[in-house]
């Protein structure tokens, strides 16, 4: 017997969500779908009944996936089949765990698996700005532990006004874009990008989201109680000893304390801490430890954390000795490799980025083939984070998802910045060679630079900063760092990357990890990041004050032309000929498309005399005839009554044998001409009905006296 249950969320503008649990996918510990419009979206929840041995950590996996069926298409590829997630995919998996991530209690270790599949779309609305909602549903009709529920939405801003999920055709006039996600009481995560706007302006526009977050809080709340599920499971996945627990912070916090507030460089310090762990171990015989060596690891982290955040909190003292708003040491270099087309080294304390970029031609262009996007995207920005950036002895194993989402992170901060309708199709590539703390922050930094390095005519140079934050007593006493490090991300309450210009915020990246967050803390944070980022985008113009005048000698050239539509045939030619004999004769690489009734061309080569062949070449395809005008052309064809001369590419006229010299003919070549030769002519007539082309040589030749003319 199914008896489904439904719940619906007002949105304000004549649109509604819709969440329905007990009719699909029962088996699962929690399954709903979301509907707004033609979209619909299944979230699943499975968790085991129990933790892995030595888990000491939330093992959530979560899973975004679109099915190409949902918006009536085939896959791409030979199998026909949904492969590996695409970029899309991963980012909308990043966004849905890192909201519920914080959310699991802390002492639960039990691996959890959530699955959202989009199954159907209609192209109009968003189906990521659902993904939170329909996970966290799942979650709010399951047993499973989770201090929710969350939602999220996106909000975007057009013509001054903010809408709640937009669709794709009002997003693309926005000058906000942001995914924002909380739970009733507190702002969890926060992704998105702007086009230059005030730290008011998103402080704002987070403020939207969050009203229309709580409705959804609210509806799942009852939708919990409607299923029987206020009641979670039990659950036991810690062994604690408190004696121990004393033991430990009595015997090492001081030494901790101590390594916390000695300013030494990273690895000196992750030495020091290792070693007060190993010397308190060392009073443990084998049999002890493997009964207890878990929970001092467990207890000495906790002390460590402790440590950092009372030496900030009651001293103002950070790890490397820096004060919360001081940001580390930068020096930088461009156009530090010879090969690519611009370089640049980016190197704020121990974070470093080594970035390039190279300039392409419209077939350089990365294809999107997404469920419901396909597109050609111009701009590409690639992040690496090798292994040996942190000193680690690892293997390099292809892109993950934390590359994807810094990578995605520093494009936005940006793109925006890129000039319209710019010829070139252009990559930045940054590698990581160092990191301890926010390399995606360093990889705008070094982007900046790199593609003012290139000649790239950037509208304005962008710098990124990270925040931190470390608080007790829900906010009552904290302090906010600047230019975070790795250990006071992992250790501390919120990581808070800002980009912008001189004018304003290009992108952000906030994850929040505790409750009672105020939005006097957040308008705090970002003024201070805007101090920071200034500071920061000051050194990148004292390296490089703006874009170089020119592109590097080894950078391609390309130009571009519009033509009328009518002409995009004669310029391809039957079966690419033209085209292609162009590009053979001139060494230029043509590319050719239609866009809004219009022939766009572009033409690229190393050097600008290939340029001008090509585009003289081209000029003369789509040149109209004009009565009157001299030409030079090539004889194509020689028949009884006259020649045929190609005066212009693609366009043949008859010269008539009477038309070639002043004195009487027999045949063509008692003038001296055979084919392949080329002569000049003049445009006589053009028959208006048949659009034939008369030409004369004879015009061109002075008229000799009436006695010579036999």
């Amino acid at each position: 017997m199914i008896n489904p249950i439904n719940k619906t969320i007002e949105l304000g503008d004549g649109r509604t969500i819709t969440i329905e649990t007990g009719k699909l996918a029962k088996q699962a510990d929690g399954a709903v779908t979301v509907r707004m419009g033609n979209t619909v979206l299944l979230a699943t929840v499975c968790a085991a009944k129990e933790a892995n041995p030595g888990v000491d950590f939330m093992p959530l996996q979560v899973e975004y996936k679109e099915k190409f069926s949902a918006f009536g298409r085939f896959p791409g590829g030979f199998t026909r089949r949904e492969g590996k997630a695409s970029d899309y995919e991963v980012l909308t998996s990043r966004l849905v765990d890192r909201a519920l991530r914080p959310l699991f209690p802390d002492n639960y270790h039990a691996e959890v698996y959530v699955n959202i599949i989009l199954f159907s779309a209609d192209g109009e609305d968003m189906p990521d700005a659902l993904a939170g909602l329909a996970a966290s549903a799942a979650l709010a009709v399951s047993d499973i532990p989770f201090n929710g529920p969350i939602s999220e939405v996106r909000v975007g801003r057009v013509d001054g006004k903010f809408i709640i999920n937009p669709t794709f055709a009002q997003l693309e006039k926005a000058d906000i874009d942001i995914m924002v996600a909380a739970t009733l009481d507190n702002i969890m995560m926060v992704e998105g990008e702007m086009n230059e706007v005030q730290e008011s302006e998103m402080l704002e526009a987070i403020k939207v989201a969050h009203e229309a977050i709580k409705e959804h809080c609210k509806v799942q709340l009852e939708l919990s109680e409607l299923a029987g599920k206020t009641v979670k499971r039990e659950y036991c996945h810690e062994t604690n000893d408190d004696e121990l627990r004393k033991d430990v912070h009595d015997k090492c916090y001081d030494k901790a304390y101590a390594v916390a507030t000695s300013g030494t460089g990273k690895h000196e310090r992750s030495d020091a801490f290792e070693a007060i762990l190993t010397e308190y171990k060392s009073a443990y015989t084998e049999e002890e430890l493997a009964e207890k060596e878990e929970m001092i690891n467990r207890y000495y982290h906790d002390v460590e954390k402790e440590a950092m955040r009372r030496a900030i909190l009651d001293e103002g003292k950070r790890l490397d000795g820096r004060k919360t708003t001081e940001i580390r040491p930068i020096w930088c270099e461009v156009d530090y490799l010879p090969g690519p087309h611009g370089s640049a080294v980016f190197t704020r304390g121990e974070t470093q980025s080594l970035s390039t970029v190279t300039l392409g031609t419209k077939s350089d262009e990365k294809i999107i083939d997404d469920v419901l996007v396909h597109d050609k995207e111009r701009f590409l920005l690639h992040y690496n984070f090798p292994p040996f950036s942190t000193g680690e002895a690892k293997a390099v194993r292809g892109v993950g998802r934390r590359e994807i989402g810094h990578g995605n992170l520093a494009h936005r901060a940006l793109k925006r910045m890129i000039p319209e309708n710019y010829p070139y199709v252009i990559r930045v590539m940054s590698d990581i060679l160092e990191s301890n703390g926010s390399s995606s922050m360093a990889t705008v930094c070094a982007g900046t630079l790199a593609l003012m390095d290139a000649g790239v005519q950037m509208k304005k140079p962008v710098s990124g900063i990270a925040m931190g934050l470390i608080s007790e007593n829900k906010g009552q006493n904290y302090a906010i760092l600047s230019d975070i490090l790795g250990d006071e991300d992992h250790l501390g309450d919120m990581d808070f990357k800002v980009t912008g210009t001189k004018d304003g915020i290009t992108a952000t990246q906030m994850d929040i990890k505790v409750d009672g967050l105020s939005y006097e803390i957040l308008e705090n944070a970002l003024a201070q990041a805007k101090e920071g980022r200034l500071h920061i985008l000051g050194k990148i113009t004292e390296t490089l004050p703006a874009p170089r005048a020119d592109l590097k000698d080894h950078a391609p050239r390309i130009e571009t032309m519009k033509i009328g539509k009518e002409f995009i045939g004669a310029v391809i030619g039957p079966g690419g000929k033209i085209i292609q004999g162009i590009q053979e004769t001139t060494g230029a690489t043509i590319a050719i498309e239609e866009i809004d009734g219009f022939g766009y061309i572009e033409i690229a080569a190393s050097d600008k005399a290939s340029i001008q062949a090509a585009l003289n070449k081209i000029r003369a395809i789509v040149a109209m005839p004009e009565v009157g005008e001299v030409y030079e052309g090539r004889i194509s064809s020689i028949m009884p009554y006259g020649a045929f001369v190609e005066f212009l590419p693609g366009k043949d006229g008859l010269l008539h044998i009477s038309e070639i010299d002043w004195k009487r003919l027999e045949k063509v070549e008692d003038a001296g001409l055979k084919e392949g030769d080329t002569i000049q002519v003049k445009l006589v007539d053009i028959d208006q009905k048949t659009g034939k082309f008369k030409l004369s040589r004879k015009a061109l030749l002075p008229r000799p006296p009436r006695d010579n003319q036999k």
